[in-house]
């Protein structure tokens, strides 16, 4: 049994962040990953010579961010592509009503405007609102308080559900009502048209990092911790683990003893989502030029309803669109043929035979993934902005957990991924550590 001073269980953003830091600070430490690769829910494709961030891809407001200061500092291009949380106005977005007809520039800011309106309102009501309500609850009392007739009700009460979907995966019944309380960003949202992975790949420069190695759980006492892999076992003063809800969740993974209040009953009210990518890439661009984005009204738009136009990061003409909340659940089993023809029907009845097949198409399935069992984490029903920290909650001076669930200000974000890696290291330090250590 090989033992260190730290085992960090999974190489993701969080992971290889509090290995360094602690690596920094002379600490012996190893990471243990189950894939065959670092990064996590930063998994960029690089099949045909395309380059096609799976994951992660954004980061959401670069203002002050430690990860486009890291990014920078790794030598990471970004090209500017801010789509701010689901927004319906600030960039180009090319909306289509019911009929499928294309809104006029008036129709269309008539709409934004009232989501505007319905935000205004929403913010008291999600500030009044029962410990136990949803994000449903909420938004169909800011939408009464209107007194709208029930189609222009009804137009704004289906970007709210988007919105839900976009943002967390979630259906708008399931999604605590502060689900969206984080819902801001910070200046401009950038991609990285060479791939989101050069992020974690600089990160575990130096490390020791155990690929392939599949941890079963971990048993921890006030002596130190001991981690079951597949590969073998692994003894430490402390542990930090870092791998998603849905793994912690699962039977595949104990911890032994169970997980301490309050870090159980936060555990207990998080989830992950269902939310897939599906990258389209045509021969010519068919829709129109200078569009952010491409949206549809109406019950066509159960499903497909937000194109984003990808096309400025490599030159070639791209849309990506989300399989989210009930869509990723009721396609789940979905040959990529099928689900592909339900996307190219809405796109063809918005733009008729302008529309042609795709030469290239991505699909994601982090639902079937058994070491993310979805993409990330959201607030269920009952559930408080709390839990997110409470997660973090030390654990008899011995186990710490971090992850993008486990950071309050901007959870289900790389930005949260890195923040929580700092503190977890800074716990096992007892001690602040210069955010900037990180990437010096």
């Amino acid at each position: 049994m090989e033992h260190f001073d730290t085992i960090v269980i999974g190489a993701g953003v969080a992971g290889l962040t509090a290995a360094r830091l602690l690596a920094k600070a002379d600490r012996q430490v190893v990471v243990l990953e189950a894939r065959d690769r670092v990064g996590g829910r930063v998994w960029t494709d690089r099949a045909d010579g395309l380059v096609t961030d799976l994951g992660a891809s954004w980061i959401h407001g670069i203002n002050d961010s430690p990860v486009a200061a890291a990014a920078e500092a790794f030598g990471m291009p970004m090209v500017e592509f801010t789509v701010g949380g689901y927004q319906p106005d600030s960039r180009p977005i090319a909306y289509y009503g019911v009929d499928g007809t294309r809104l006029t520039d008036a129709a269309a800011q008539a709409f934004i405007d009232d989501i505007h309106t319905v935000d205004a309102t929403l913010l008291d009501t999600v500030a009044a609102s029962a410990p136990d309500a949803s994000y449903r609850d909420v938004t169909e009392a800011a939408l009464a308080a209107q007194g709208w007739h029930d189609e222009r009700t009804q137009r704004v009460r289906e970007y709210l559900e988007h919105r839900s979907e976009e943002q967390y995966g979630a259906w708008i019944e399931d999604l605590a009502a502060h689900g969206l309380d984080d819902d801001t960003v910070d200046g401009d949202e950038v991609v990285f048209p060479d791939g989101y992975d050069r992020l974690p790949a600089g990160l575990a420069e130096g490390l020791d990092v155990r690929l392939s190695h599949v941890a079963s759980g971990v048993e921890w006492s006030a002596e130190g911790v001991v981690v079951v892999t597949d590969r073998g076992t692994f003894s430490a003063a402390s542990a930090i683990v870092t791998v998603p809800v849905g793994v912690l969740q699962s039977d595949d993974f104990v911890i032994d003893p169970p997980l301490p209040q309050p870090v159980a009953g936060a555990l207990s009210r998080l989830t992950m989502n269902a939310f897939e990518k599906v990258f389209l890439r045509f021969p010519t661009k068919f829709w129109d030029d200078e569009v952010y984005a491409i949206r549809q009204q109406g019950p066509e738009g159960r499903w497909w309803h937000s194109w984003y136009d990808l096309t400025p990061l490599h030159g070639t003409p791209t849309l990506l669109t989300f399989a989210a909340g009930p869509a990723a659940v009721e396609t789940r089993d979905w040959d990529g043929e099928q689900l592909v023809e339900s996307i190219l029907d809405q796109l063809e009845r918005l733009y008729g035979d302008r529309m042609q097949p795709p030469t290239h198409v991505t699909l994601t399935a982090w639902q079937d993934d058994p070491f993310a069992r979805g993409s990330y984490a959201y607030m269920t029903v009952g559930s408080t902005t709390a839990d997110h920290d409470d997660l973090a909650t030390p654990i008899g001076g011995v186990l710490h957990i971090a992850g993008e669930a486990t950071w309050t200000d901007d959870p289900a974000t790389v930005t949260a991924a890195l923040c929580s890696g700092h503190r977890a290291a800074a716990n096992v330090l007892g001690r602040d550590i210069p955010l900037d250590q990180i990437w010096t």
